[in-house]
């Protein structure tokens, strides 16, 4: 606890992803109060033509838990 998902196109290096992961990592730490070593972060990569299924799926069908909106529609 806690665990975070980024959901991205594909073609980040791991270099980039690895830095992300730890930069999301400390600032949920630090946000949340918990230790650094009880964050998980992982990267699902979603293909752009599979984007609009993914974003009506799992974005658009559950707002109650989304805190930031994305400033587009699918």
């Amino acid at each position: 606890m806690p665990h975070i998902v980024i959901n991205c196109y594909p073609g980040r290096t791991e270099e980039v992803k690895k830095e992300c992961a730890d930069k999301v990592a400390d600032l949920v730490a630090g946000s949340l109060g918990c230790d650094i070593s009880s964050v998980s972060v992982a990267f699902n990569e979603i293909e752009k033509s599979d984007w609009k299924d993914f974003y009506n799926e799992q974005i658009v069908s559950d707002k109650t838990a989304l805190y930031v909106k994305p400033g587009y529609e699918v």
